[in-house]
């Protein structure tokens, strides 16, 4: 069954409703929110997605609205902040990957202008391609990983059903390049 078919039978308060009708699969042109949707991702590695949707404003608030030049600068004094957090997973691999990930997209940012330029850069590319790639370039970054990424903001097909309500939604939001390759 997909995503799509499983939130047609939620209660409209759920918090898969939202995420689905208004971000998944839509494009994302701020890295900052690219950064977001990647870390979300990343913590979501070993746990239900539901758990992530429901602390995901903790999570922005613990990491300074995912602002990659703040988290990049962090330090010890922020990584025991982050670990005494509650309203996040506290997991010392996932919060040092985040840290080391902000770092790598400034590096990224600096080379082609922005992280959302180096991901246009290397569109498109297969599914294993792009595991490969995010995994060279990235810490904690499996296939699964990966691929809802990639999948939730675009760059892969497969976030709506072609029967979907949201599916020509999410379509007419993104790049002709995108439309082409749906």
């Amino acid at each position: 069954m997909s995503y799509c078919e499983v939130v047609l039978k939620m209660d409209k308060n759920n918090v898969h409703v939202h995420y689905h009708d208004k971000e998944y699969g839509y494009p994302i042109y701020d890295d900052n929110e690219l950064f977001a949707r990647l870390i979300l991702e990343i913590n979501q590695a070993g746990l239900s997605w539901t758990t992530i949707l429901k602390k995901k404003d903790n999570f922005f608030k613990a990491f300074d609205n995912f602002d990659i030049d703040k988290v990049s600068r962090y330090g010890e004094k922020q990584v025991k902040r982050l670990l005494s957090d509650e309203g996040i997973i506290r997991n010392r691999l996932k919060v040092a990957a985040t840290i080391e990930n902000a770092r790598r997209v400034k590096a990224l940012q600096k080379e082609f202008g922005s992280f959302k330029k180096w991901l246009d850069h290397h569109h498109p590319k297969t599914k294993e391609e792009w595991m490969k790639l995010f995994k060279q370039t990235f810490k904690f970054t499996g296939g699964e990983i990966v691929n809802e990424f990639l999948m939730s903001t675009g760059y892969l097909p497969g976030a709506h059903i072609e029967t979907c309500t949201i599916y020509k939604k999410v379509l007419s939001k993104k790049p002709a390049w995108a439309k082409a390759a749906k």
